[in-house]
């Protein structure tokens, strides 16, 4: 049963850690030279949308403003344009704008795009792909990074309709910024407030990773692999391929040439991104490691089956017997076999656990001899295989992070960073003696 009071607790969405401030109350973050387009929609909070904008130019960034007729109703467009410096965007078939190609112009011209307020309504538009107005048909054709600042009644974003749309879109890598917790113009308390300028500000860095890994060959590893048990069923597993979806495309916008290699799922390619799809362990492991060559960070997201059957039939069984036995073969260990070559990349390895995580995780680490584990919890109704969120403990020899539960977007960021620095101390002389 479902509780309209509210989040039911299966459904977490980003409640970041603020930044710090300066003294004069500006965000510390820089976003100079950054290219931010601010969907405005419907809501009362759309009146702090407008210092947004100015908080949006102390840090840097450029921002130009698409507003939804119903935004229109709470603040003028002349605001936003005195604010901003620059028109205002209102109408899908602008005849001024690129022969009415406006929603592409604009596309291709911003480097990320958010929402703010989020009105439970253009949520819904997003979640179904719906294109009927400038906003949410430019969310559709840009290939910048989304994120929306939802902003409603307790009652109306503790619906289950919004948490099934709001999580849609997490999946897709849209990230969600808030909402914030207190009081509400409709005079009730609760989850729903658009989260602080300020905030807003913090969050959206988080979209735009360092281009650390320039000049970089990293090659992941996503998905799970499936083994044959004869032309119509395999053994697999629960692996939805998100979280590594997720670091191959914060991989992208941090400047690497990015090689993934897919087990079976139905993601989109993120921007930028060599895919390699594959279905099983065997074929996941030759796609590998003909990829090694090049490769400076090899990154084994993928859940691959230990064992495969050792003789799968060429036409479907039928049901015969009351009992059936497969004989089971090991498949190879792509993360060890890649940490034992000559010179191996700088290796990162997944360990999905059940129970005594840290202790699994370090022991696989060891074994394999690879440079660093991220480890999670599987089997448990948060994070994990099949959801939007996840959280991690990454180790390496003599440090350990735990990263805690987010959307795998933003997860997938932070565990990049943690990479690269790793990655950089690794080509130092001494690392051999430090690790």
């Amino acid at each position: 049963m479902h509780s309209y009071a509210r989040v039911p607790d299966c459904v977490h969405f980003w409640r970041f850690v603020v930044k710090a401030h300066s003294s004069d109350g500006d965000s510390m973050t820089d976003l100079r030279g950054k290219r931010i387009l601010l969907g405005v929609s419907g809501g009362i909070a759309a009146y702090k949308s407008a210092d947004l904008v100015r908080r949006l130019g102390d840090v840097g960034a450029e921002v130009r403003v698409v507003m939804t007729a119903g935004a229109q109703e709470f603040v003028r467009p002349l605001t936003f344009q005195a604010v901003s410096g620059n028109p205002v965007h209102t109408s899908l078939l602008d005849p001024e704008a690129e022969a009415a190609m406006g929603h592409i112009e604009l596309a291709r011209w911003a480097d990320g795009v958010l929402i703010a307020p989020a009105s439970a309504n253009v949520i819904a538009r997003l979640a179904n792909g719906l294109a009927d107005d400038l906003l949410t048909t430019l969310c559709l054709a840009t290939e910048a990074p989304v994120a929306i600042a939802p902003a409603m009644n307790r009652v109306m974003w503790s619906h289950p309709a919004t948490l099934a749309n709001v999580t849609r879109l997490a999946e897709r890598n849209v990230t969600v910024l808030g909402p914030g917790d207190g009081d509400q113009a409709c005079g009730e308390i609760g989850s729903g407030r658009m989260l602080e300028p300020l905030d807003l500000v913090d969050g959206l860095a988080g979209l735009f990773p360092a281009p650390a890994l320039t000049g970089l060959h990293v090659l992941l590893t996503a998905g799970p692999t499936r083994e044959a048990i004869d032309p119509v069923r395999y053994i697999s597993n629960r692996s939805s391929g998100r979280m590594g979806f997720a670091v191959a495309a914060a991989a992208a916008r941090s400047g690497a040439r990015v090689t993934l290699v897919t087990g079976p799922v139905e993601l989109v390619t993120p921007p930028g991104v060599e895919r390699v799809d594959v279905e099983s362990a065997a074929q996941m492991h030759q796609a590998v490691m003909e990829r090694l060559v090049d490769c400076s960070i090899f990154i084994a997201c993928a859940a691959v089956a230990d064992y495969r059957v050792a003789t799968p039939a060429d036409a479907k069984i039928k049901k015969r017997n009351a009992g059936m036995a497969l004989e089971l073969v090991r498949n190879p260990d792509i993360l060890a076999d890649v940490a034992s070559v000559e010179q191996p990349p700088f290796t990162v390895g997944f360990a999905a656990e059940t129970h005594d995580l840290q202790a699994n995780a370090e022991d696989k680490r060891r074994r394999k001899g690879v440079d660093m584990i991220a480890a999670n919890w599987v089997g448990r109704p948060i994070g994990g295989f099949e959801a939007a969120d996840n959280a991690l403990e990454v180790s390496w020899e003599g440090g350990r992070v735990a990263l805690e539960s987010k959307p795998k977007t933003r997860l997938a960021v932070e565990l990049l960073e943690l990479i690269g620095a790793r990655y950089r101390a690794s080509r130092t002389p001494d690392y051999g003696a430090k690790a």
